[in-house]
C-alpha cells in the first residue's frame, strides 16, 4: 500500500509538517507493523513556482508532475494545511486545483490543519471536508486540528490515533480482494407484466395537468 502525505507548511521547521509526520507515523503503526506501507511526503512549498506556471501554461513541471502522479497512485492520502484567513492556504487549494478532477474519486483521505487559535478549528468542516467531498474522495470521519496550545496538551494524540485508525481501516478495506456479489434480480417486469417500465416525459405529464 502507498500512503502519500501532502503538507502545505511554509516555514522550516513547520508545525504543519510536524502534524503530517505524526499522522503518517500513526497510520503506519495501525497496519501490521507497517508491512507493505510506502510513505511519500509531498512538500507544496517546494512546488509553488511550478504550480503557478501550470496555471499560466497548462503544463506541470517535472517535480509537480511527479507529485501529481504520486497523489493519483496513492492508496490513501493525508492532507495538512495551515489556516490562512479562516480557510486553507492558497498554495494548498492551488495544488488540488491543478490535479485531475477524477484523481481522488473513491480515495481515502485524512484531513488536518494547523493554526494559531482554536477558534479556526471549524475550517476542517466548512472548507476542507467540502473540498474533498466535491472531488469525490472518501474523507475519514475524524479530522485533526492542532492549535498552538494543543501541542503537548491532552487530546491531540488521541485525535491523531483515532483518525489514523480510520484511514488505515479504509486503506486496508480497499486493498483486500473483493468477492463478486450475486446479481440482484429485478422482478419489476414480472410484477407489472411488462418488459420495462414506461417513462412518461415530463412535458406530457405537465400538459395533462394543465388540460384539466
Amino acid at each position: 500500500m502507498r500512503l502519500v502525505v501532502v503538507s502545505a507548511g511554509l516555514s522550516v521547521p513547520s508545525s504543519t509538517r510536524l502534524l503530517a509526520d505524526r499522522l503518517s507515523a500513526a497510520t503506519v503503526g495501525r497496519t501490521a507493523a507497517g508491512a507493505d506501507m510506502d510513505v511519500e511526503v509531498v512538500e507544496l512549498r517546494d512546488l509553488a513556482v511550478e504550480i503557478a506556471h501550470n496555471f499560466t501554461n497548462g503544463f506541470p513541471g517535472r517535480k509537480l508532475a511527479a507529485a501529481l502522479a504520486a497523489v493519483t497512485a496513492a492508496d490513501g492520502l493525508i492532507v495538512v494545511t495551515p489556516v490562512f484567513s479562516a480557510s486553507y492556504s492558497g498554495l494548498f487549494k492551488s495544488f488540488f486545483d491543478v490535479i485531475d478532477p477524477d484523481a481522488l474519486a473513491g480515495k481515502p483521505v485524512l484531513i488536518a490543519a494547523t493554526g494559531g487559535s482554536a477558534r479556526h478549528s471549524l475550517v476542517l468542516e466548512h472548507a476542507l471536508r467540502p473540498l474533498f467531498s466535491y472531488l469525490r474522495a472518501v474523507v475519514v470521519p475524524t479530522a485533526v486540528y492542532a492549535a498552538s496550545e494543543d501541542w503537548g496538551a491532552e487530546g491531540l494524540p488521541e485525535r491523531i490515533e483515532r483518525a489514523a485508525a480510520e484511514l488505515a481501516a479504509l486503506m486496508k478495506g480497499l486493498s483486500a480482494p473483493s468477492t463478486p456479489s450475486a446479481p440482484v434480480k429485478d422482478d419489476r417486469a414480472e410484477k407489472t407484466g411488462k418488459s420495462e417500465l414506461t417513462v412518461v416525459p415530463f412535458a406530457d405529464q405537465l400538459a395533462a395537468l394543465t388540460a384539466r
